[in-house]
């Protein structure tokens, strides 16, 4: 059974629609201020096996109303920014999209989680031009959009093969040094931030 049923094919459009967009905003933005608004930025659709299993984790039908509704990270995408600041201007960049409304923010960069764990997380709702399951027209489909510096993609791509790879023997110990590298992490990307002002004032 495919848990998204007919609807896959849909989502990879989304998916492809709204990549090219975030892309063509990066080039209009280097256009205007001569540099990236953002590094690099990933794109997926949650894989079948993924989704099964978080519905079942869940204790949710699997169903594609589970994996399309009840579940909302079917789509997501990941940016990735140079500077802290221009977290910021995409996340306005996105919420005045016309076809795009919020549905929640999660600021992981200003409240890191407790063990270091920094980026902003959104869940939007994209209207399209077609049926969605629920039977709308236009429909409606969730997006999940991780927004990161360079530093912060790295430690939580580098801790994540770190703990959930590996028997850790001394996890307490480890979970410590994780956090303290995270947070000179965080104190480089406030730094560069204020050069990079620093430079502009220059200018």
């Amino acid at each position: 059974m495919n848990i998204y049923g007919e609807y896959e094919p849909t989502l990879h459009q989304i998916l492809d629609e709204f990549t090219k967009r975030l892309l063509d905003l990066n080039k209009k933005y280097q256009t205007t201020h001569h540099e990236s608004l953002f590094e690099h930025l990933n794109g997926r659709i949650k894989t079948q096996k993924s989704m099964i299993e978080k519905c079942q984790r869940k204790n949710l039908p699997v169903t594609p109303y589970s994996a399309l509704r009840q579940n909302r990270d079917s789509i997501g995408v990941r940016i990735v920014c140079n500077f802290i600041d221009d977290i910021y201007t995409c996340i306005d960049l996105i919420e005045n999209m016309s076809d795009i409304d919020i549905i929640t923010k999660k600021d992981y960069i200003t409240n890191a989680k407790p063990n270091g764990y920094r980026s902003y997380h959104m869940i939007i709702s994209k209207t399209i031009d077609s049926q969605d399951i629920d039977g709308n027209f236009p429909g409606h489909f969730y997006i999940e959009i991780q927004l990161r510096t360079i530093a912060m993609d790295t430690w939580a791509s580098l801790e994540h093969k770190m703990k959930y790879k590996h028997d850790i023997k001394n996890p307490k110990m480890i979970s410590k040094e994780l956090k303290r590298v995270a947070d000179e992490l965080a104190s480089c990307d406030v730094s560069m931030q204020t050069i990079r002002q620093l430079i502009r004032e220059e200018n």
